[in-house]
């Protein structure tokens, strides 16, 4: 459906992509990740015709539809949300190889507009919202109507670029489940982990200017870079062994006139190696330990009788809440339930019109939110205002920590007035990190975070000694971190005192207790007749029973083919590994390394293989089975 083939592309001095290539098949649900700044958006936009290559070919199959979503907002005219949602364009239609056309797209049957209806509701609109003009919500409701226009268009291909920035818990998940049956494929920036997990099946890093692809989902993704990086390692040091026998001998004997000839020899040998670069250690883990806030009282917090309403609209009415030392509670519900509400109220930020808000012995309370990011002084260059710290901590481990959280190099020395807003919310959750009070209220935190951003925020909140209240999206770092979960919902505070997995278990449990008994068929419903069989059904069925059949047994011989090729390239990996551990392959030349090479390139196959074999093997027992 899509190929890239020799891309490339340089911006700034820099280079992003290095005769790259890639293949999207149709139907595939693809995640494409690497670091801020990788050229993840880059890619998109070349891919889409809004941004020139440097070089390379970009080919769709004849006739493919694409719909994209980008990360910021797009623009509305006087449509209703409903109208948003039911006409529009499509990016563009691959009418021919090279000619991408607009295609426009008009819907007015009756079963299109309950699906665009069915999908805003899942992406938490309400009924009264359909008439309202998309021009009168915020950009990130925007985003969800032009997110529902999509999912009712329906391309072959979705693009999208962050698509659960602008979402809340409930329409995330509403979301996965939606596109785990979308029927077309999907290309999909992401730096929710857990999403990724849930609904792709292919991986696409950008690494070192390539698109490096893996099988299976991101969890799946990290094992195999993993024992990619642990081959090249192995081959890495290897070559830097033979390299420094070869110099050795050059440094020994390259005065002698007996022995120059063969020192110079071997010091071309070392100039004509294809040099073995030692892996880049994208996966290390943090090892700093952050300043800790002073011990609280065991009571922490509590709100008591809190009423509280905008308009007439009711949000709460005698609401009850109360924390304590060390509890890590993650608010949970649907859009507009009252959860940033609570944070608020519980922050002092909106006064309660009825009710107590009480704060325990010696707790100092941090909210971040956006007034944080209004409290950062303009004139400041970020390093500036990250060392703006009561806490005693050393210039290099604020630079650390600002590296962690995407401001490398000179990035530091940017004044704060330059920053994006993304940009600006990073800094604030610095500041709030290097010297935290210790009860922390936190609205939505992993937005604007890479994947290696999130995790360093993890590792900091683990080793937190206070207590915790926050809003998220985002599962992965919700099962990191809460070790309590308060639901909420219609002005109600449901508390469960377990993990995330815990509630999602109780509500399971109680959505199955309140189920209603199914009916008993009515007595008196007539039994349905079968129709005889004619000649051409039982042909047709004899076709469909032979097909499958076939489908069996070429499903049972590629098992067996590759069980056969795995046995095979075991054996060889064991054997290869055995050689390079010996001494005697160093004493010889090059041989080292190409069997180092050789060892890479069956690991390859291995997981390329084994991945294979689980599929085929499932296959093969969904077929048995029927």
């Amino acid at each position: 459906m899509l190929t890239i083939s020799g891309l490339n592309k340089s911006f700034g001095g820099r280079t992003l992509f290095d005769d790259a290539s890639l293949q999207v098949n149709r139907g595939e649900r693809v995640g494409l990740i690497g670091p801020n700044g990788a050229g993840k958006s880059t890619l998109f936009g070349m891919i889409l015709q809004t941004e020139g290559a440097d070089g390379g070919d970009i080919v769709f199959e004849r006739g493919t539809r694409v719909g994209h979503l980008p990360q910021e907002s797009l623009p509305v005219g006087e449509e209703t949300v409903l109208e948003l949602a039911t006409t529009g364009r499509l990016q563009f239609h691959a009418s021919a190889a090279h000619d991408m056309d607009h295609e426009p797209m008009h819907v007015e049957d009756h079963q299109a507009i309950v699906r665009a209806k069915k999908i805003l509701r899942g992406l938490s609109f309400r009924e009264k919202d359909f008439d309202r003009p998309a021009r009168e919500l915020s950009g990130g409701w925007i985003m969800r109507a032009h997110l529902a226009r999509l999912l009712v268009q329906e391309p072959d291909l979705l693009m999208l670029d962050e698509p659960t920035n602008h979402l809340d818990l409930e329409s995330l998940l509403w979301l996965q489940g939606y596109l785990m049956d979308y029927p077309g494929g999907i290309l999909i920036i992401s730096h929710d982990r857990e999403f990724l997990n849930r609904l792709i099946h292919g991986i696409i890093e950008i690494r070192n200017g390539q698109l490096i692809r893996y099988r299976g989902n991101y969890d799946s993704f990290l094992e195999q870079r993993e024992a990619l990086e642990e081959q090249q390692l192995a081959a890495y040091k290897s070559q830097q062994r033979e390299i420094e026998r070869l110099m050795r001998f050059v440094e020994r004997f390259r005065a002698k006139n007996t022995k120059a000839a063969q020192a110079q020899s071997k010091l071309k040998q070392v100039e004509r190696m294809e040099r073995i670069e030692a892996p880049e250690d994208a996966s290390r883990s943090i090892k700093f330990r952050f300043p800790q806030p002073e011990r609280s009282g065991q009571k922490v917090i509590t709100l008591a009788h809190i009423d509280h309403a905008y308009g007439a609209l009711q949000v709460y009415k005698g609401m009850e809440f109360m924390a304590e030392r060390g509890q890590r509670i993650v608010l949970v519900g649907p859009n507009g339930a009252g959860k940033s509400t609570l944070l608020k109220l519980l922050a002092g930020v909106i006064e309660p019109q009825a009710g107590t808000r009480e704060l325990g012995h010696k707790v100092k309370f941090g909210y971040f939110a956006q007034h944080r990011v209004e409290m950062l002084q303009a004139g400041r260059t970020v390093l500036e205002e990250a060392l703006d710290t009561p806490q005693r901590v050393t210039e290099e481990f604020i630079r650390t920590v600002l590296g962690c959280f995407l401001f490398r190099g000179d990035d530091v020395f940017k004044p704060v007035r330059v920053l994006s807003g993304g940009e600006k919310s990073r800094l604030a959750l610095v500041k709030l990190l290097l010297d935290p009070p210790n009860l922390l209220l936190m609205d939505e935190p992993t937005t604007h975070l890479d994947m290696a951003s999130i995790e360093a925020l993890i590792y900091a909140l683990d080793q937190f000694e206070g207590t915790i209240i926050f809003i998220s999206h985002d599962v992965y770092f919700i099962k990191a971190l809460a070790n309590r979960v308060v639901h909420v919902q219609d002005g109600y505070l449901a508390h469960y005192s377990g993990n995330y997995d815990y509630y999602l278990e109780k509500k399971a449990a109680d959505a199955l207790r309140l189920r209603p008994a199914t009916p008993p068929p009515a007595a008196t419903a007539p039994r349905p007749v079968a129709a005889p069989r004619t000649k051409e059904d039982k042909r047709r069925e004899s076709e469909e029973r032979q097909a499958r059949a076939k489908e069996k047994r070429e499903v049972r011989l590629r098992v067996a083919e590759l069980e056969k090729a795995i046995q095979d390239l075991e054996a060889r990996q064991k054997e290869l590994t055995e050689a390079l551990q010996s001494p005697e392959t160093h004493q010889s030349p090059g041989r080292s390394f190409e069997i180092s090479r050789e060892l890479k390139s069956i690991g390859l196959d291995l997981m390329e293989r084994s991945v294979e074999w689980e599929e085929q093997a499932t296959r093969l027992s969904t077929l048995e089975a029927e």
